[in-house]
């Protein structure tokens, strides 16, 4: 079970900072026996019992930590006594570094702050800082008690002891891994995007059926439901470093396998030829996709405090966004590209996974991302939180809707010239890139444009289930019209487009906020230095949906009916289906807080009291 320590801040009259740890009792009548042990190098201080029965410890200097800034977000501790372990927490880094980095500065009468080097500097109020001076207020250990009667003068003044340079330093070092590593998971974005546009539409040209070309995908899919498992463990195991950079370089493979595709495979006879090779060289895209996400997706725990979970939810937000804009503008310049030379496009792919490798070899820390004091094993990939794993069952029914008809029946029907649209491979790039930018940006401002204005951010089951039930109608929308209609059975391409636009943007919005309500609620509920495995598992799922809608609707398109109109409407109907079933799961959520509104005087569901809600607003395990 996870547990969750209040740590508090107080100053001997000496000048001596301590941590008091809330959770950790000293043994009756003890005045002996009692230390510390702080990090993983196990450095050990003094510990002594406080008046009310807690331990406070000394805190020895970062540097004796072995400490990396960019690669935890706290110091493992233990309280000893003797040999017995009393009490066994992580005290967050940024505590740490408050409680050292200024000990011994002097604050001055006029705002500045005089360092034991003698350097005079401005003083900065960090938001952390203030927070710990209040709870120690709260627990009568602050720091003017401690002190005396000129106490609240100290106080302000330890409140206010961090200098501009210091917290520029901080926040950059926390910075730097996310930029990076968000840079390098976009631009890779936008050649997985383009690359799958010049498979589909290639193979198009050539001759290849839906049924054909899904099946080219499916290792590309299988490889996402094994390499999440792995890349969890791997990411926990050795660090976000190595899972990015392994993912770059299967991509380079994975294009480069592409050159060989041969024109002599588009017979008849020999196109099980090329299939199996362009399954294999998917199979290594597919496997670096999901090793490079694992680096974007996770990189916005390790850098949000848990108290912030607006702020944490709109940073996932703008990510998956950024990142679905990306490929959206990945496909048209894979369409683009292969409508002026195959081996031109692959080409340019190959040099944008280039320039994204230096980054993330000269700029991450081995550290990042890593968990700690566990060996990690398959088994305990699978044993996830309770809500990790409904929500990994609801997520895989929800991109399952999507496949049903996105991936390849879509752009078969808009080239199709007897019963779809007959678009040419540029138009038809275009308008996936549309889709997918469209998607991308509604994600990124799901928090503000739409949750904030209905009292619905930071997003909870409720709201999950209340889009999922809307995203069911879109779908029912299509295959209605599709089938009981005589606008797509008549040809008439006028009505044909409208209903194609309306219809599937509609269903974009309404999916992209189901979306961006689901990448939030993963990263909330993952479990701290275990989110690497958390979201790993998460994408497993997300990416069985993913194969299952790739595999079925291929069939589907292929084979149902006698026409590809009533092939396209068997997906859509496939796909109402599991809209309700990934709604059904969440209501299986194990969080009741924040209740749901729909705006500032509809209420659906009364927020729970205080109490009730407060426990799995951090994060939720359940065994």
């Amino acid at each position: 079970m996870s547990h969750i320590s209040q740590f508090l801040a107080v100053e001997e009259p000496s000048g001596e900072r301590r941590v008091v740890c809330c959770g950790a009792r000293a043994p009756a009548n003890t005045s002996d026996g009692l230390r510390c042990r702080w990090g993983d190098s196990g450095v050990e201080v003094p510990a002594r019992a406080e008046a009310g029965g807690e331990v406070s410890c000394c805190v020895p200097p970062l540097e004796k930590l072995n400490a990396d800034v960019e690669a935890s977000k706290g110091v493992p501790m233990q309280v000893l006594h003797n040999d017995t372990v009393l009490h066994e927490d992580t005290v967050p880094l940024e505590t740490v570094q408050l409680l050292r980095a200024r000990k011994g500065a002097r604050p001055t009468s006029d705002g500045f702050v005089t360092t034991p080097a003698g350097v005079v500097e401005p003083m900065v109020a960090g938001g952390s800082s203030a927070a710990l001076a209040a709870a120690a207020d709260a627990d009568g250990v602050s720091e003017g008690k401690a002190a005396g009667g000129d106490g609240d003068a100290k106080a302000a003044g330890g409140e206010k002891s961090e200098t501009r340079k210091e917290m520029l330093q901080r926040k950059y070092s926390a910075l730097k891994p996310f930029v990076i590593i968000s840079l390098s998971y976009l631009l890779f974005t936008t050649t997985d995007g383009a690359v799958r546009m010049i498979v589909l539409l290639h193979a198009y040209k050539a001759g290849f059926s839906a049924w054909q070309v899904a099946i080219m995908f499916t290792l590309y899919e299988l490889a996402g439901v094994v390499t999440n498992l792995a890349a969890g463990m791997m990411g926990a195991r050795w660090g976000i470093k190595w899972t990015l950079l392994s993912g770059l370089a299967l991509q380079l493979a994975g294009i480069g396998m592409l050159y060989g595709w041969q024109d002599s495979w588009n017979t008849a006879d020999n196109r099980w030829k090329g299939i199996l090779f362009v399954t294999c060289a998917q199979l290594l895209c597919g496997i670096a996709k999901d090793l490079t996400k694992l680096g974007g997706k996770t990189v916005t725990k390790l850098v949000t405090p848990d108290e912030k979970q607006s702020s944490l939810f709109k940073l996932v937000s703008f990510i998956t966004g950024m990142k679905n804009s990306l490929k959206g503008i990945g496909y048209f310049i894979g369409a683009a590209a292969v409508s002026f030379n195959y081996f031109f496009a692959l080409s340019l792919l190959e040099v944008m996974i280039l320039a994204a490798m230096p980054w993330a070899v000269l700029g991450l820390s081995t550290q990042l991302g890593r968990a700690r004091k566990e060996n990690l094993t398959l088994s305990k990939i699978f044993k996830q939180p309770y809500n990790i794993n409904v929500l990994s069952v609801s997520r895989y029914f929800l991109f399952g809707s999507r496949d049903m008809w996105f991936e390849v029946p879509l752009p078969f029907f808009l080239r199709n010239t007897v019963y779809g649209l007959g678009w040419s491979r540029p138009l038809t790039g275009l308008f996936l890139a549309v889709w997918i930018i469209v998607y991308g940006q509604v994600q990124s401002w799901t928090p503000q444009l739409v949750l904030q204005p209905l009292r619905q951010s930071p997003a909870n089951k409720y709201v999950a289930v209340l889009w999922n039930l809307l995203l069911v109608l879109t779908p029912l929308f299509m295959g209605l019209m599709l089938q009981t209609t005589d606008i797509f059975t008549g040809h008439h391409k006028g009505g044909m487009t409208a209903v194609m636009v309306g219809g599937l943007g509609a269903f974009c919005l309404l999916f992209a906020v189901n979306s961006s309500i689901h990448s939030y609620l993963i990263v909330r509920y993952a479990q701290g230095d275990k989110v690497a495995m958390n979201v790993g598992f998460y994408y497993c799922a997300n990416a069985m949906g993913r194969l299952t809608g790739t595999l079925v609707s291929g069939a589907l398109y292929s084979y149902a009916g006698d026409t590809v109109v009533q092939g396209f409407a068997a997906c859509f109907w496939a796909s109402v289906g599991f809209a309700l079933l990934s709604a059904l799961v969440e209501m299986f959520v194990a969080d009741n807080s924040g209740g749901l509104l729909c705006g500032p005087c509809v209420t659906l569901v009364k927020p729970p009291p205080v109490e009730a809600a407060g426990g799995p607003s951090v994060e939720i395990e359940l065994e």
